[in-house]
């Protein structure tokens, strides 16, 4: 069992610690609309619009939540000059988050996700259709390049490496390779989370799929727990990682240790979830700065699990900041108190 001063001890540590973010920098927009009535068109609701939004999403939205939660962050990665990057840049201004290692690129798309939501107010709104905007070019040699220089510039700052691969070519097989090499060096704690191709990264020391991802990867259906965690220790030797921290929605997670046990742990808070987007984002930003501040694996789960509990109950992408971190853990009656 782990016990609430340890993890306040951990979370108190995240000032002093310093995460950089390798990884691909989304827009996430949400235009928010009333109903109103059927078209004649078709048969499709027609919304009046309210308003739009943009938040922080990807590796943007790690980034955001490494600081929130307190430490510094160094978010490396590339937005185009179309509108979407703008804003993109303009919210990491706007909460003091440093652009030093973002590279701007004429002719780049920035990813955005546009997510159509019908309701009247806030606690009533349903997300429609999400419509995506991707890059369809490669990473240009000359923005890869400018990404390898800030990368080598900003690593000797930071206390651990988190990848942030949505499949949009930001964490390249070149930049993966350098942060590889670097980690070798230096005995940095890396991290990934990587939504379509996660068996390229060996050799991390954590990663954070979920429990669909794990029974891709294996390629049989994971009806129970022994199944989940026999999948799981078989991740764990292909990725060469020391820690797997597996997503499981309303059963919560289960950690494994290549050395040591497999650990279950509950869904913290509530099961009636109002929002999962961007959680994932929340546990492997929780979970990489928890074990870069020396909590055992075992507190960093259980300090990720407490965080996406907080985050499932947010509407839309949003972080987790410090305080509410620790108002959690105070309230957790499953925690010891020595």
């Amino acid at each position: 069992m782990v016990s609430l001063p340890r993890l306040r001890s951990a979370v108190e540590r995240f000032s002093g610690k310093t995460l950089l973010v390798l990884g691909d920098l989304i827009a996430d927009e949400y235009i928010y609309g009333k109903p109103a009535r059927i078209s004649r068109e078709a048969p499709v609701l027609i919304l009046r619009f309210q308003s739009r939004e943009v938040r922080l999403g990807g590796a943007a939205n790690a980034s955001h939540n490494v600081h929130a939660l307190g430490a510094r962050v160094i978010p490396v990665g590339v937005l185009g000059t179309d509108p979407a990057g703008e804003e993109v840049f303009s919210l990491f201004c706007s909460v003091g988050i440093p652009t030093d290692g973002v590279v701007r690129a004429s002719g780049r798309t920035t990813p955005v996700k546009t997510r159509i939501m019908a309701g009247g107010s806030p606690s009533t709104r349903q997300q429609v259709v999400r419509v995506d905007r991707e890059p369809r070019e490669a990473l240009d040699g000359a923005v890869e390049e400018a990404l390898a220089d800030r990368l080598k510039a900003s690593a000797p700052r930071a206390d651990a490496i988190l990848l942030s691969d949505y499949g949009y070519g930001t964490v390249s097989p070149r930049l993966w390779a350098e942060v590889r090499a670097m980690g070798r060096r230096n005995g940095s704690v890396i991290t990934a989370d990587s939504r379509y191709d996660l068996l390229r990264f060996r050799g991390l020391t954590a990663t954070t799929p979920n429990e669909p991802e794990v029974e891709e990867l294996s390629g049989e259906a994971l009806d129970d727990d022994r199944a989940v965690e026999k999948a799981g220790r078989q991740l764990l030797e292909r990725l060469e990682c020391r820690y797997l921290l597996v997503t499981r929605g309303s059963r919560g997670m289960i950690l494994l240790e290549r050395e040591g046990p497999a650990t279950f742990l509950p869904i913290h808070g509530s099961d009636e979830i109002a929002d999962v987007t961007g959680a994932g984002d929340t546990v492997i930003s929780t979970f990489t700065l928890a074990l870069a501040s020396g909590a055992a694996p075992v507190e960093a789960a259980w300090l990720a699990n407490v965080a996406a509990g907080i985050a499932v109950m947010k509407r839309g992408t949003a972080p987790v900041a410090r305080a509410e971190l620790l108002k959690a853990l105070t309230s957790d009656g499953a925690l010891r108190e020595s």
